[in-house]
């Protein structure tokens, strides 16, 4: 693999649990004290405990003033792509564009049809996801929505508001068909948790996206690549996930961005999330920064 050498950016992931309100709100606040560029909160409303996402994403804004927020992933499957769209678009307008929008095809079946969604799978998850993705284009570029099918009927919706930055469209992905779509027609690729796609696992997918994205006429250095990466920074026998200390998480996720061609990083503490992020953000960010700055000019 190569490195795309894009911009690199760093964020934290929020528990999106009710009774970890309180904690969320103090990691909120300490990302954007230390210059971390993104707040990412999951999306799995089924979770009786869980808050929704767009509603803790809205509420955090407010007490946020420079830090972008970012939905990983946004299911498709129980948030319609015009209504969707028309989330994003009005809080990045009400937020001065500090919104990017993460989606996904809905991977947990069974839970979303216990919200009242069809429980799709396979090809039928795809081809749904597919005439989604596309809506999400068009309504996100403020076009004129149109489109009869038998996932969608659309009359003509004139999408709104405008935004003082574009919203990107990032698709979660991991499997052929799904990476394939992130190549022909989103803005970037958001990898499932280091856990569930192992740094081993990526140049295939990597490759995937990029044939499709050359195939549709599309550079792809043109697209994000961003990795939610779980783990502990410092000893931690029995924790998940990316576990070492400082140095040790510098050169992984430098060898992460020359090597496999990520270029932002969302960690999810796996412990202690206040003290993690600290160390993340004040040690381990701006190592990386200076040491994939260095590995790129001698290049």
């Amino acid at each position: 693999m190569t490195d795309y050498k894009r911009p690199l950016s760093f964020g934290v992931s929020l528990d999106p649990s009710a009774a970890a309100w309180d904690q969320t709100r103090q990691l909120a606040r300490t990302a954007e004290e230390l210059n971390l560029d993104y707040l990412a909160v999951q999306d799995h409303p089924y979770q009786a405990g869980h808050l929704d996402a767009w509603t803790l994403i809205s509420h955090l804004s407010s007490l946020t003033d420079r830090i972008s927020f970012l939905t990983d992933v946004a299911d498709m499957q129980l948030r319609p792509p015009v209504m969707l769209a028309k989330a994003a678009m009005s809080l990045s307008s009400l937020t001065g564009g500090r919104i990017q929008l993460g989606v996904g095809g809905g991977g947990i079946p069974d839970a979303i049809a216990s919200m009242g969604g069809p429980a799709r799978r396979g090809p039928d998850l795809v081809a749904f996801a597919e005439e989604s993705v596309r809506l999400l284009r068009t309504a996100l570029s403020g076009g004129v929505v149109r489109l009869h099918s038998p996932y969608h009927s659309i009359d003509g919706y004139r999408a709104g508001p405008a935004t003082p930055k574009p919203v990107g469209l990032w698709l979660g992905a991991q499997k052929p068909r799904m990476l394939a779509m992130t190549g022909r027609l989103a803005d970037g690729w958001i990898s499932p948790l280091n856990i569930y796609v192992p740094p081993l696992e990526v140049p295939s997918r990597q490759e995937i996206i990029d044939k499709a994205a050359i195939e549709a006429g599309r550079d792809p250095k043109d697209l994000r690549r961003i990795y939610n990466v779980i783990g502990v920074i410092g000893e931690h026998g029995d924790a998940p996930g990316l576990v070492g200390g400082v140095q040790h998480w510098v050169e992984t996720l430098t060898q992460w961005v020359v090597d496999l061609g990520f270029d932002t990083f969302i960690f999810w503490p796996a412990t202690d999330p206040q003290r993690q992020l600290t160390l993340f953000a004040n040690e381990v960010v701006p190592a990386v920064r200076e040491r994939v700055e260095a590995l790129r000019s001698a290049r």
